[in-house]
């Protein structure tokens, strides 16, 4: 125990260290105050490992010391938002980034990027114009709305719907649709801060049309019908049809709002999947506004879309809270060009990569799986096969969907399937990959064919 507190007692004040030759070089490399702050922090935990029996260094101008010094340093510079190849065979993943953007998506980013832009400005009048007018006749064309606007995310969106129309008002909503999204937001929270009144009807499993006609006397703005998202209630259940609330609503002078979550422009039965209600066929039924997310089944950037009559989305864009929660101007241009992928002569499923992947036949992806897995035989140690498997949809959309797949299985002579992982999600491009019976299990449905080479040296390099 002397020894421990000789050593802490040798230990030289910050001041002193910051003038040795050592600090003096690494302050020209990194600047004084962030040399400062790591210091401080090491020689903070310098300190607490001796009180746990750890001896100090003994010169903290050595070379191995400088060096764990300059290290962290280093570490701190290091950009930590990562490329990710998706293994997981879960198409629409929130913790990586939801939709990947289709080529012509990307391309207009940088183009918009580079330079200055017409993003509010009228090129024709020379006056000032608006940002949504680079999207709108692109989006009331494709769902048929006379109408929209967007802002940066769908939540944002039925926030401020809510904020224009009911706030200190009522709004109904069946209590099976009082969701939690990612993030632990809950729609009661997001209607509460819209300055809204929530009138619960029905019960978690069953609503009827006549719960809904029952509140009423509470004089509300409108029904909010909302898309469960990520979980199904099956069995004994029932709600009533858009049509029939939107009847309800418009017969008692009501709004209709639907927030359709995950919101499609196609139908998807086409991928083997069961069809998810369009936004045009929200709009058909009676909705008076109608929003969904960008970055999920639209295969866009992130952005919430409201669709609606042309008087209820000019009442929108007078909110003054629109301007809190308005797109900025590289989603828009993602936006743009991933719409104008939806107009003939263009394949949506050809072209925009979550429908592409979606959509893929099992046969498709059983080739190119075939064609890694012969790479990935090569690699001493690994023992890897196909096998059936089943991915998703993911993002909240059709959860319990599952689509038929396949997944190359792998282990390793002596590494586990945990290490493998950890070792895959450690690396540069990072791999995000699952875990089955103690074995590795790699689902290309997600993953790029630009990306299969990246994936095997990654594979490579985990198993060396």
């Amino acid at each position: 125990m002397d020894k421990m507190s000789d050593r802490l007692r040798q230990l030289p004040a910050l001041d002193r260290w910051l003038k040795s030759q050592s600090a003096t070089a690494l302050c020209a490399e990194f600047g004084r105050s962030e040399v400062v702050t790591v210091m401080r922090e090491r020689l903070e935990s310098i300190r607490e490992e001796a009180s746990r029996g750890i001896v100090p260094p003994g010169d903290l101008e050595s070379p191995a010391f400088v060096h764990v010094v300059r290290a962290e340093l280093v570490k701190r510079r290091c950009d930590d938002f990562h490329r990710v190849i998706n293994a997981t065979g879960i198409v629409i993943h929130t913790n990586l980034g939801r939709a990947p953007l289709a080529a012509e998506a990307v391309a207009s980013i940088d183009r918009i990027a580079r330079g200055y832009s017409n993003l509010e400005l009228d090129l024709e009048s020379g006056r000032r114009g608006s940002r949504y007018q680079h999207v709108e006749r692109l989006l009331t064309r494709l769902g048929g709305s006379e109408a929209a606007v967007v802002v940066n995310n769908c939540a944002a969106a039925v926030m401020l719907a809510l904020n224009t129309f009911c706030r200190d008002r009522a709004v109904v909503i069946s209590r099976g649709e009082l969701i939690e999204i990612g993030g632990s937001f809950r729609m009661p929270d997001v209607i509460e801060r819209s300055g809204a009144r929530m009138v619960e009807v029905g019960t978690t499993n069953r609503t009827h049309l006549d719960d809904y006609a029952a509140v009423l006397r509470e004089e509300p703005a409108a029904i909010l019908v909302s898309h469960p998202s990520n979980y199904r209630i099956s069995g004994f259940t029932a709600k009533p049809t858009l049509e029939e609330l939107a009847e309800l609503a418009h017969e008692n002078g009501l709004m209709l709002i639907q927030d359709l979550g995950s919101g499609a422009l196609l139908k998807v039965g086409q991928a083997g999947l069961s069809d998810e209600p369009t936004v045009q066929e929200c709009v058909t039924a009676g909705a008076d506004l109608v929003m969904f997310s960008g970055d999920k089944m639209l295969g866009g950037p992130q952005c919430g879309i409201i669709l609606g009559s042309a008087e209820l989305i000019g009442r929108i864009r007078r909110n003054p809270m629109l301007r809190a929660v308005r797109i900025d101007k590289l989603s828009l241009a993602a936006l743009n060009a991933t719409l104008r992928l939806y107009l003939p002569p263009n394949d949506p499923f050809e072209k925009i990569p979550v429908l592409r992947m979606l959509s893929e036949d099992k046969a498709d992806l059983e080739r190119r799986s075939n064609d890694a897995l012969a790479k990935l035989a090569k690699i001493p140690g690994v023992w890897a096969s196909l096998i059936d498997d089943v991915s998703f949809a993911g993002g909240g959309a059709m959860p319990l969907e599952g689509i038929e797949s396949s997944a190359i299985r792998l282990r390793h002579a002596t590494h586990s399937a945990e290490e493998l992982v950890r070792r895959l999600r450690r690396g540069e491009p990072s791999v995000i990959a699952r875990i089955a019976d103690d074995h590795l299990l790699l689902n290309l449905r997600t993953v790029l064919d630009r990306e299969t080479t990246d994936l095997v040296r990654a594979v490579e390099r985990a198993a060396a």
